[in-house]
């Protein structure tokens, strides 16, 4: 079966390897997930399977997810989650995954959701430098020039300008799988993941392995 589980971010520690240097790792729980549903060329026109990570009430679903759970006779989960594949052959409908599909020397790519920032200024949206803030510059954390002001007229698509910031969904690639707790249900991710502790993670072996 294909590497790839759900996670929850709990946040980040560090540890002393072999050697004793210290390294920066992100503890995530892991697991343990049920496919929910698996998906075939013939079906549907690609091989992907779902995978559903945490128990919830049945009250707490709406009717189209618990006639999906029903469909397959198996309890409701609260985060479902699709991992494209390239074989679907061993895998069928009620497969528990758990943390140790990975072990410790494995390269992932851990996908999750940025935290939001709400409405944020060039200066820390984009990096922009500040104007002077003295001698009545009144130029401080302004966006800069707009363009010209006859022809075109207009502002250019793509300039960098104030705006929301965050919740954009990102991948972080080639992590390296520091260590894997069975009985806890933990894994540890060399470096940072993205998302506030808390956030549910996308977790699968890597499609570009860095050697």
């Amino acid at each position: 079966m294909e590497k790839a589980i759900i996670g929850k971010k709990i946040g980040m520690t560090q540890i002393f390897d072999e050697k004793g240097l210290v390294v920066p790792v992100t503890v995530i729980e892991a697991g343990p997930c049920i496919v929910a549903q698996v998906k075939t060329i013939e079906t549907d026109g690609y091989n992907a399977i779902q995978l559903g990570y945490g128990d919830v009430k049945e009250k707490r679903i709406n009717k189209p997810e618990k006639g999906h759970f029903t469909k397959a006779k198996l309890m409701p989960k609260k985060h479902l989650r699709e991992f494209r594949v390239a074989d679907v052959a061993d895998t069928t409908v009620g497969n528990e995954v758990k943390v140790d599909v990975f072990e410790a020397g494995d390269k992932i790519d851990v996908q999750g959701t940025t935290k939001g920032k709400g409405f944020q200024g060039v200066i820390k949206r984009h990096g922009q430098s500040r104007g002077p803030m003295g001698h009545g510059s009144m130029y401080h954390r302004r966006p800069g020039s707009m363009g010209s002001t006859s022809t075109p007229g207009r502002v250019f698509k793509g300039k960098k300008l104030p705006g929301h910031m965050g919740v954009q969904t990102v991948t972080i690639q080639n992590l390296d799988v520091i260590k894997v707790d069975l009985d806890k249900n933990v894994i540890l991710v060399k470096g940072s993941v993205p998302g506030p502790k808390g956030a549910i993670l996308k977790i699968r072996r890597t499609v570009k392995n860095s050697k």
